[in-house]
């Protein structure tokens, strides 16, 4: 089945959505995104991704070209017309087409260039790895300086995510001044004596919308959050670690740089939340 995109106002079979070779997206990686995880054909997190997304728009000057509830009606069509029970929907907007290369930006009133598309993913929620846990390796942090910015400038947490892969890991923590920042596409946190430690908001990291959610939760539940950077040697001493994501959700360490957290076992907190983020976020799902 071929899947629907949308492209600046049209549903399209993906084949025939073009793009031009001049839009500041590809030329120039001028552009913001955002994914939404869609659970029992609902959209987890909705308004948190809208509001993120405003502001990605905002930091770098561009207009946001949908209003709520002009994304909702279009992320809802997106759903149904591919038939997503499980998955993703990602959006992107770039800063359009100005008819040629050229790093100063286009003229005020240039289309901006808007597309979604879905992924279909049975079994998200049941993800195995949120039972065996995943090996992660540290890598010096290289990238620019406002990752509070949810941009298209994804080529070194690429680069950092495939050397985990040739070393035999899942992914990589990004490590900046001796402490960790985040993983390639997702927050990262330990557990020690019963404490949630995750690093605080700045520019230095992307204001999760998982995390906020999943911080909330927590908190509600009356677990205790310390907010400030850790070492990769403070977390291999852990007694838990795991990341959040959009897609992820929650999802345990039990490997640093080849030392074992917890034994190389997945922990009870680890696992209470990722249960308490599915069941809190399910119940305000749209």
């Amino acid at each position: 089945m071929t899947r629907t995109v949308y492209l600046n106002g049209d549903y399209l079979p993906e084949a025939e959505a073009k793009v031009s070779i001049f839009d500041r997206g590809f030329v120039m990686a001028d552009g913001v995104y955002e994914v939404t995880s869609v659970l029992q054909g609902k959209l987890l997190d909705f308004p948190g991704h809208l509001k993120r997304l405003g502001r990605s728009l905002s930091e770098l000057g561009m207009g946001n070209p949908h209003s709520d509830e002009e994304w909702l009606e279009i992320h809802r069509q997106m759903v149904a017309l591919n038939n997503i029970e499980e998955g993703i929907i990602y959006l992107q907007v770039t800063r359009g087409n100005p008819g040629d290369r050229d790093f100063a930006y286009p003229p005020e009133g240039t289309p901006q260039t808007v597309v979604l598309f879905t992924q279909s993913k049975p079994g998200l929620a049941a993800n195995p790895q949120a039972k065996t846990g995943l090996k992660v390796i540290s890598v010096e942090d290289l990238r620019w300086s406002r990752r509070d910015i949810k941009t298209v400038q994804l080529l070194f947490p690429s680069m950092a995510k495939m050397e985990a892969k040739h070393r035999g890991a899942d992914d990589a923590w990004l490590v900046e001044d001796g402490f960790v920042t985040e993983g390639t596409s997702n927050n990262t946190y330990i557990v020690k004596d019963g404490r949630i430690i995750t690093r605080q908001l700045s520019t230095d990291i992307l204001h999760g919308i998982t995390r906020a959610s999943l911080l909330r939760f927590a908190a509600e539940a009356q677990m205790q959050i310390e907010e400030r950077p850790f070492t990769i040697a403070e977390a291999q001493a852990a007694d838990e670690a795991f990341f959040t994501s959009a897609s992820a959700f929650v999802l345990p360490v039990v490997e640093i740089d080849g030392a074992k957290v917890n034994g190389g076992t997945v922990g009870p907190v680890t696992t209470r939340l990722r249960e308490l983020y599915l069941e809190e976020s399910l119940k305000s799902a749209i």
